[in-house]
């Protein structure tokens, strides 16, 4: 193959890889496939009608998203709902954003209140689920929860700490969908509309022990046994 025969096939190869990767990467969020199950190469690029080597290679990216794990011997497979990981993940989060949260009441100016109500607001009149979506909630949802939580923390006007949090948010997505899947008489609408109402008070204290509650319950569906346990 000559220079230019190469240079006209490899944005096709591209885009291909592309479109396995967000079918894949959809599909893993929807719920399609279930925790702990294996990505077989061979019955995806059947299933895509693609090639061996553009659904290895959309399997990495998904891999770099933290949505698919790749062990040594054994191909690729979805993560498991109780992998550390996603504890580990939520220990950050109460670490570091709390304390972002309390910079924001204390910072934040009249426009990020504004913007808190308005972020709150679509939240609420977003329906989070949806039968063409799946068992998880939706991916309008879940942006207007991504939105409302960054917006609390925007009022720090620290973009080094916003950044933080941005990394965080994306590495535990898929662990709130089946966090919410696993917990489903958790009133987040209550959880929200109490994280709203502390930070336009300006009640530090309860804003960040709110959110450290918030982040809790998240991360407690997802050990073995998601029910409290009795006393």
């Amino acid at each position: 193959m000559n220079p230019t025969s190469r240079a006209s096939t490899a944005p096709g190869k591209q885009m291909l890889s592309e479109q396995v990767y967000a079918h894949l990467r959809d599909a893993i969020m929807r719920g399609d496939h279930a925790p702990g199950s294996p990505l077989k190469p061979q019955d995806l690029a059947k299933e895509q009608g693609v090639s061996l080597a553009v659904v290895r290679e959309a399997l990495v990216r998904v891999v770099g998203d933290g949505l698919a794990d790749r062990l040594p011997n054994r191909g690729f497979a979805v993560p498991s709902f109780s992998d550390r990981r996603w504890q580990e993940i939520a220990e950050a989060r109460r670490t570091v954003e709390p304390v972002v949260l309390r910079m924001s009441v204390e910072r934040g100016d009249v426009e990020w209140e504004a913007r808190v109500r308005a972020a709150h607001h679509r939240l609420v009149r977003t329906p989070a689920y949806a039968p063409e979506e799946g068992s998880h909630y939706t991916s309008a949802w879940a942006e207007a929860h991504r939105v409302f939580h960054r917006t609390l923390l925007e009022g720090c006007g620290n973009r080094a700490l916003l950044e933080t949090f941005d990394r965080l948010w994306t590495a535990s997505e898929l662990a709130r969908r089946w966090s919410a899947q696993r917990s489903p008489g958790r009133d987040g609408v209550e959880e929200h509309r109490a994280l709203e109402e502390a930070v336009l008070a300006r009640d530090a204290d309860t804003a960040a022990a709110v959110l450290t509650q918030h982040l809790t319950l998240t991360a407690a569906a997802l050990t073995d046994d998601p029910a409290p346990a009795r006393t």
